[in-house]
């Protein structure tokens, strides 16, 4: 970490780290100077619980899948749960290299076009060495406007859909496939909507997991190592701030607050399910519970955020409008658009069976990995075995799809509340809808019991949900074009 002293007034007090730009307070003792090591695949995680689930599964799964040929961090941080990691892998593996509209270099650009979305080096600087390896337009690395216009023509669908998905109409969609020498054809469209959606969804999960990046391969001129996990090493070192004070308001009773904290979060599930089992919510009491939890989602997250990251020049290049973020859905005084009702248009019935006519198989691999994650169970809780934890599961899946707009009339959005305490809101929000600004103090703010594989598991549903929306709000539109 590099610190300087702030030019104005007052600014003894004050350092600007030369790293992330954050302002911090100095300590009376002087500020000390801690060197970053990398060690491990994440920097949340501690290396020896990764590395203990290193089987032969994942080393075969990643042998036949992989496309660096090796087990790179985000490998080994998937693989904490390698049913799933089958069903991601390879999906991932058909996108990428598989028969399919597009051509191979044009499906890892748009992997890097969706990554530097999010400001993740990690994916950005994988994928651009997977296209400067192919040794095909390599000039097209130097920037976003060293591309064809074709290319370049997905900036508005790529950051509609990573931030603010329920603006897409069928007007870009016309936009695209028109006639002319820059336009799409319809499939070509599906597996660009199908890699963007992909990779918004895959930098959540590298950033909400801490993924460090890799310190070896080849990597093209101009993309140098940094790190992913938006935890400075200034951060190990300034006074408290307001964030780390919100996070961090358990104080010394630590243990004791996280076990009363399981104890309570048990409690209530088995009390709903109870009262679901007693009596059944109305159809008019549930939509009131909807409308609460999306109105209440205004109010996560609304502190800690003001200062702004600033993307880094080896991946700014790639971003166009980077002034453009996520904004919640309904907001206030405002006239917001109109709420996605699953029964209208859900994955089941009209998502699937649109992308895999227009990308032939693709659906098929999409729904194993949703239905996957959904249902994958271990049968306990932290401390506790023999848990049924459904109920959990579908509301960290429903909270996701809430804050995009989106909800289930058979769903009772009361018990999100009941299941979903405030700090693990924040994280669930911050991951999912700007996860570059994500944080190690998040991370360990929740579930301080539990387990980091049952937090990785937190962050593989919090992947696909997201993904789901942002396909759903595609196809949509899509749908609405041909009709």
């Amino acid at each position: 970490m590099n610190v300087g002293a702030d030019s104005h007034p007052g600014a003894g007090q004050y350092l600007i780290c030369n790293n992330c730009q954050k302002v911090i307070r100095k300590k009376e003792q002087g500020v000390k100077r801690p060197q970053l090591h990398i060690i491990g695949p994440s920097s949340f995680i501690p290396e020896n619980e990764i590395l203990s689930t290193e089987n032969n599964t994942i080393l075969l799964l990643a042998e036949e899948f992989s496309t660096s040929g090796r087990v790179d961090h985000l490998t080994q941080v998937m693989g904490l749960h390698p049913q799933y990691l089958a069903s991601f892998l390879e999906s991932q593996f058909y996108l990428l290299r598989m028969d399919g509209p597009l051509p191979l270099h044009y499906r890892h650009y748009i992997a890097i076009l969706a990554a530097a979305r999010h400001q993740c080096s990690f994916l950005v600087k994988m994928h651009a060495r997977e296209f400067y390896q192919m040794g095909v337009c390599v000039e097209w690395l130097k920037g976003l406007q060293y591309a064809p216009q074709r290319l370049r023509n997905l900036s508005d669908i790529n950051k509609i859909l990573a931030h603010r998905p329920w603006l897409l109409t069928k007007e870009h969609i016309q936009k695209l496939v028109k006639t002319g020498e820059s336009s799409w054809s319809l499939a070509e469209l599906v597996h660009a909507v199908v890699l963007l959606a992909h990779f918004h969804a895959l930098a959540s999960f590298v950033l909400g997991s801490g993924v460090n990046p890799q310190q070896d391969g080849m990597v093209p001129d101009g993309f140098t190592h940094t790190s992913v996990s938006n935890e400075c090493v200034c951060d190990l070192d300034s006074d408290s701030s307001p964030e780390e004070t919100f996070f961090n308001d358990a104080g010394g009773g630590e243990t004791i607050d996280s076990v009363s904290e399981l104890e309570a979060l048990m409690e209530r599930m088995k009390r709903l399910q109870e009262e679901r089992e007693d009596e059944e919510a109305s159809q008019e009491e549930m939509a009131t519970r909807f409308e609460k939890e999306k109105k209440e989602s205004l109010l996560v997250a609304s502190t800690g955020f003001e200062d702004e990251v600033i993307p880094t020049s080896q991946v700014s290049r790639f971003v166009e409008d980077a002034t453009f973020g996520y904004q919640d859905f309904a907001r206030h005084g405002e006239d917001n658009p109109p709420t996605f009702r699953a029964q209208d248009f859900s994955w089941e019935v009209h998502g699937f069976s649109l992308v895999n006519r227009l990308y032939s198989d693709i659906g098929l691999l999409l729904d194993k990995r949703f239905c996957t994650v959904y249902n994958l169970t271990y049968y306990n809780m932290a401390t506790h075995e023999d848990v049924d934890t459904t109920m959990l599961r579908r509301a960290l899946f429903n909270y996701v799809h809430c804050m995009y707009g989106m909800r289930y009339d058979d769903y009772d959005y009361g018990e999100v509340n009941q299941l979903l305490e405030r700090s693990l809101k924040v994280y669930i929000k911050t991951v999912t809808c700007y996860p570059e600004r994500t944080t190690r103090r998040m991370y360990d703010s929740y579930w301080r019991q539990f387990r980091h594989s049952e937090k990785v598991h937190v962050n593989l549903l919090l992947m696909e949900a997201r993904m789901q929306a942002e396909l759903l709000y595609a196809l949509r539109a899509i749908t609405r074009y041909l009709t």
